[in-house]
C-alpha cells in the first residue's frame, strides 16, 4: 500500500488528527471547534479546521481565539530579552521594581472574615520565581486555601476587572503568599506580576512592548490584548464546559470582552491570537530564538529558558502543590515560562527529551520538539482546558505521524 510523505510525516495519519478531533470532540458536541498546525523543518506539513467559529459558520484558518496562558511563553520571551540588555537580573529581587511587596508576608492563619496571621519570608522573591512559578503566588480558581480564597474575594486574578498595572500590584501585594519563594511549584499570577515588571522596567505600556519587540519583528499581524473592530467578525465564540449540556457560552464573538479597551494586560493571560501568528512564534523558538533574519533572543537564552528550573531538580509531580501535580504530570519539568519534557517514559506520552510547551485555559495548545524539528499549535474555546485530555491526545497523534 502506497502512502504520501510530507516532511517526513506519513499524510495518511497526519489525517487521522482531524477525524479523530471530529468524531470524538466535535460531532458529540463536547468541543465547538479544532483548529490543528503541525510544521516539520520550518514547513506546514498539515493544517485543519473543523467545527464551527460561531452557530452556523465553519471555522476558518485566519480566526482569531483567546489563548489564555499562552500569553505566558511570550511574556516570559519578552522578560528575557531585557535581561539580555543587562536591565534585569534572574537574581533580582521583585521589590527592586515592585517595591509594594516588601512587607508581603507568608500565610500562617486566618483569612475569611479573619485577619490574616503572615511571618516575613525566609527569602525575598526573585526574578526567577516569577518565571518559573516557585513565587508563593497563586490563582483564586485553585480553590484549595484560604489565600485562593483572598484572590477571588477581591477579584484580583479576574481579567475583567478594572485595574491598571500599578492597582493591581498594589492590590496583590496585599494578600500574603501561600509559601516561602522557592519552597515549592504553584501555578499562580506572577507572570501578569512579570508584565508589570517589563512595564517598570522599560517606561512603557506593556502592550507596547510586546508589539514592538516580538509582535511587530515577527510578523505576528493578529496577536494583542484587544480584537480590533475590523477583525471582530473573525473571533470566535468561547465556551464553558457544563455537565449536562455539554458546553455553554462563556464569550461570544460579535460582542466580546476582548473587543474592549481595558486598563489592565493580563501577560499571565490576555492576549488573543491565530494559528498562523502562534506558529511564527513557535518557529522562531524552534530556531534557537530566530525567524528568518529576525533574532529575538539568543539560543543561549533559550536554551536557558527551556531548561528545567524545578529547585533540586525533580517534576511537577513532586514540586506542585496545586493544580499540575497529577500524575500525567510525571517526567515533565518546568523552565522559565515553559512545561519541558524530562523523559518521555515517565510521562507516558510519545515525544522527545527536551521538548517543550504550554496551554491555555480555553483548551489552546502548542508543543516545540526540538529534536524532531516539531511545531504543533492546537486551538479551540472550551475552558476549563483540565475537561478533556484533547492536547495529550494531539500530541500522540502528531508523533504517530512521523515515517522518517
Amino acid at each position: 500500500m502506497s502512502h504520501s510523505v510530507i516532511q517526513g510525516f506519513d499524510t495518511k495519519r497526519l489525517d487521522r488528527i482531524p477525524a479523530f478531533l471530529q468524531a470524538k470532540y466535535v460531532d458529540t458536541g463536547r468541543l465547538p471547534n479544532a483548529a490543528t498546525l503541525v510544521s516539520r523543518r520550518g514547513e506546514i506539513a498539515h493544517l485543519s479546521c473543523i467545527g464551527e467559529a460561531r452557530p452556523g459558520e465553519a471555522l476558518k484558518e485566519d480566526a482569531i481565539f483567546r489563548i489564555a496562558s499562552m500569553t505566558k511563553p511570550i511574556t516570559s520571551i519578552a522578560f528575557m530579552m531585557l535581561l539580555e540588555e543587562g536591565k534585569v537580573a534572574l537574581s533580582d529581587p521583585l521589590v527592586k521594581f515592585c517595591p509594594e511587596f516588601k512587607d508581603t508576608g507568608v500565610f500562617v492563619a486566618g483569612g475569611g472574615n479573619v485577619p490574616f496571621l503572615t511571618r516575613p519570608p525566609v527569602r525575598p522573591i526573585l526574578m526567577v520565581d516569577l518565571l518559573r512559578h516557585t513565587s508563593g503566588l497563586t490563582y483564586g480558581f485553585q480553590e484549595r486555601t484560604p489565600v485562593d480564597a483572598a484572590y477571588r474575594k477581591t477579584k484580583i486574578d479576574d481579567f475583567d476587572a478594572a485595574f491598571t498595572m500599578d492597582s493591581f500590584i498594589e492590590g496583590l501585594a496585599k494578600i500574603p503568599l501561600q509559601f516561602d519563594p522557592g519552597a515549592h511549584w504553584n501555578y499562580s499570577m506572577a507572570t501578569d506580576v512579570l508584565g508589570a515588571v517589563i512595564e517598570r522596567i522599560e517606561g512603557t505600556p506593556f502592550a507596547q512592548v510586546l508589539q514592538d519587540r516580538i509582535f511587530g519583528p515577527l510578523g505576528m499581524v493578529d496577536t494583542g490584548f484587544k480584537v480590533p473592530v475590523d477583525r471582530q467578525h473573525r473571533l470566535t465564540d468561547a465556551y464553558a464546559f457544563h455537565p449536562k449540556d455539554k458546553m455553554q457560552q462563556f464569550d461570544a464573538g460579535d460582542r466580546s470582552r476582548w473587543a474592549k479597551d481595558r486598563s489592565f494586560h493580563s501577560g499571565g493571560g490576555g492576549l488573543a491570537s491565530t494559528l498562523h501568528d502562534y506558529h511564527r512564534f513557535c518557529l522562531m523558538l524552534l530556531g534557537g530564538g530566530k525567524l528568518g533574519d529576525t533574532r529575538i533572543i539568543s539560543r543561549k537564552t533559550l536554551d536557558l529558558m527551556t531548561s528545567n528550573h524545578l529547585v533540586g531538580g525533580g517534576d511537577l509531580t513532586q514540586h506542585s502543590v496545586g493544580i499540575f501535580s497529577e500524575d500525567e504530570n510525571a517526567g515533565v519539568g518546568f523552565g522559565l515560562g515553559f512545561a519541558v519534557t524530562l523523559d518521555p517514559a515517565a510521562a507516558g506520552i510519545p515525544g522527545s527529551a527536551g521538548d517543550f510547551y504550554w496551554g491555555g485555559m480555553f483548551s489552546t495548545g502548542f508543543f516545540v520538539d526540538p529534536v524532531e524539528e516539531i511545531c504543533m499549535v492546537f486551538m479551540t474555546q472550551l475552558m476549563p482546558s483540565s475537561t478533556y485530555p484533547v492536547r495529550r491526545e494531539v500530541k500522540t497523534l502528531v508523533h504517530a505521524a512521523i515515517d522518517d
